[in-house]
């Protein structure tokens, strides 16, 4: 498989993030983490009985394609991680453009379970951060910049085609052709 060519739009899935930058983002992601079904039950329970009028909504990680593409077109979005493994990749191949385009800061992370543990479920696809608390808003803006560089304004990224990586035979054929060819010009330049 590594020998087909693969478009720029679906090679630029491979450029995941390293560990460092992994551990970093899935530390604030996880302070962010969404209620479960039971947490939400009690928190409007417990608001039902202060008869409270309108609380503040909770921040924490918005998740699901559609949502999260809706975000991003609304300019609420501050940050989104795609993970690198959807099947099929045509889900979520327009998410990296759309964020260029609006100029949110994305990245691409390894394992679709990493970004599901987060929100309470088997697989994500996405996830995005919309508010952060104040103690936070400086390492949403530190990762902000870093994969604003890395991924939005990288242009190479977005150019550079995947596989086309030849097996041992072809490479020892085509090293037998350049060296034939090497030989006849060398003739050339005698004569």
């Amino acid at each position: 498989m590594q020998r087909l060519k693969v478009p720029p739009q679906i090679n630029q899935f491979t450029n995941t993030l390293d560990k460092n930058q992994t551990a970093k983002l899935l530390k604030l992601l996880a302070k962010y983490q969404p209620e479960t079904h039971k947490e939400k039950a009690l928190r409007l329970k417990g608001e039902a009985e202060k008869n409270a009028a309108k609380t503040e909504k909770p921040m924490h990680l918005k998740f699901g394609l559609n949502h999260i593409t809706t975000l991003i077109e609304e300019n609420k979005a501050k940050l989104v991680v795609i993970a690198h493994d959807v099947d099929p990749i045509e889900v979520v191949v327009h998410l990296p453009a759309l964020c260029r385009k609006k100029g949110v800061p994305f990245c691409f992370i390894r394992g679709k379970a990493n970004l599901g543990k987060l929100v309470h479920m088997k697989t994500a696809t996405a996830v995005a951060i919309t508010d952060v608390r104040r103690e936070d808003f400086i390492d949403l803006e530190q990762l902000g910049s870093t994969f604003k560089a890395q991924y939005n304004d990288n242009a190479k990224l977005n150019r550079v085609w995947g596989g086309g990586i030849m097996g041992i035979k072809n490479q020892h054929m085509m090293a037998a052709r350049k060296r034939i060819i090497e030989i006849e010009l060398a003739k050339k330049a005698l004569v």
